[in-house]
């Protein structure tokens, strides 16, 4: 059995999305990977956010990729530090709309994620709202 590395995913109206669909595949292509897609929802978005999710497992396993997901707080600093664990994740991908269409931009997520996990943090951007929950 050899070393896999363990990814925490984190996305919203993107994680079912080409662009997070083939930074995942990429990243597995690399060096093998398992993957755990955090999506941060508040308790009234979460039917679509099910939704979403489960269409992008199911894509995701299709072409191969060991994942999992995991809802969270809202507030996606929030969600980040009640699932964080460093002995359990190795780096973190986060997956926002582009600049003018992302909340998650204006509070510039990858880089405060990169300074509460430590971890080396990889921002994935979709170009294709319309495939967004978010």
């Amino acid at each position: 059995m050899y070393w896999k590395a363990n990814v925490l995913v984190i996305a919203n109206r993107t994680v079912d999305s080409p662009e997070l669909r083939e930074a995942l595949v990429a990243r597995h292509s690399r060096t093998p990977a398992t993957f755990t897609i955090l999506v941060p929802s508040a308790p009234a978005e979460r039917p679509v956010a099910v939704a979403g999710l489960n269409a992008a497992l199911e894509r995701l396993r299709e072409t191969g990729l060991e994942v999992d997901g995991v809802f969270g707080d809202a507030d996606p600093m929030i969600a980040i530090a009640e699932s964080w664990n460093p002995a359990e994740f190795d780096e973190v991908i986060v997956s926002t709309l582009p600049t003018n269409a992302s909340k998650w931009l204006l509070i510039d997520l990858p880089h405060r994620v990169a300074r509460t996990t430590g971890a080396n943090v990889t921002h994935v951007v979709a170009r294709a709202p319309e495939l967004a929950l978010r």
